[in-house]
């Protein structure tokens, strides 16, 4: 696990606000969209009906909110795409809910525990779609990219496989949470290209590592936790937008916006008209942390 910030005590993490919107459009050259995303909510609550306590004893209604947010960007044909991003996150959905133990507040230790079940269950995926895809030869060869974010409070858990990235706008800046994982990347990390070269490099988009696709057993994600402050954004995107729109254009709009989802629709209508020469998705948490 690599860590971007230490992880701090959630005190206040009733009163945290999120703002969150999600756009998808299948671009202007693809016939069909094979992105799918997922927005969620989820929450530990407790309401006194009746007690004989005396006033003030107990809090009579209490309740804590996460928030968790995916893309996938599905490969193998129009067909095999579609499915492998929709199978991925409705298995990880079933793998959470099934799940008897919900990890609701995080230190250091909870915090690895939690995403080592986000690895977990994102292998538990691949071997779904591998036996979707024995059981349907048309699927033979199926993938997604899966890149995941998971807010508690002020403590951000990521899990990323592929080249669909999460970003983290503060203060202006913006800094990209995930690394690619693609031969291009490789290759930069290598020495072999500059940075300058890696995103119109040839193999910027061939996969070293996905859910799914020709090989199994290379689904194993890169997992980071960050410390979220107020007026952070985040955002989770495909490559349909990162190819269309520079990371100077979505600092701009994600400053621009008053709120998410005029921040989503601002950035999946700029890369339309950057040319839209795939499927875009765009998913954009605001975050209102009091201090």
């Amino acid at each position: 696990m690599s860590a971007k910030g230490a992880l701090s005590p959630d005190a206040a993490l009733s009163q945290v606000r999120v703002d969150v919107a999600a756009r998808s459009h299948r671009g202007k050259v693809r016939l069909d969209n094979e992105d799918h995303y997922l927005v969620a909510a989820f929450q530990r609550r407790m309401k006194a009906l009746l007690t004989s306590l005396p006033e003030g004893e107990i809090p009579l209604s209490y309740g804590d909110t996460g928030y968790g947010m995916v893309v996938a960007d599905g490969m193998g044909g129009v067909a095999g795409g579609e499915v492998a991003s929709r199978t991925v996150i409705s298995v990880l959905i079933e793998l959470a809910l099934s799940t008897p133990d919900w990890i609701m507040r995080f230190d250091s230790d909870l915090a690895k525990e939690v995403l080592q079940r986000l690895n977990d269950r994102i292998m538990h995926a691949e071997a779904a779609l591998i036996e979707k895809a024995r059981l349907d030869p048309a699927l033979t060869g199926m993938g997604t990219t899966i890149t995941i974010a998971c807010s508690i409070g002020a403590s951000l858990l990521i899990a990323h496989v592929g080249d669909s990235r999460a970003y983290l706008f503060r203060n202006g800046g913006l800094e990209q949470l995930t690394c690619d994982h693609t031969v291009a990347q490789a290759l930069y990390e290598a020495g072999i290209i500059g940075p300058e070269a890696v995103q119109s490099h040839p193999m910027s988009h061939l996969l070293t590592r996905a859910v799914g696709g020709s090989e199994s057993g290379k689904a194993i994600a890169d997992l980071a936790a960050v410390n979220l402050l107020d007026g952070d954004q985040v955002l989770l995107c495909t490559d349909g937008l990162t190819d269309m729109v520079s990371e100077g254009q979505i600092a701009h709009l994600l400053a621009l916006g008053r709120t998410a989802d005029q921040a989503c629709h601002a950035l999946v209508e700029t890369a339309l008209e950057g040319g839209g020469r795939d499927n875009i998705t765009a998913v954009v948490a605001r975050y209102r942390i009091p201090t």
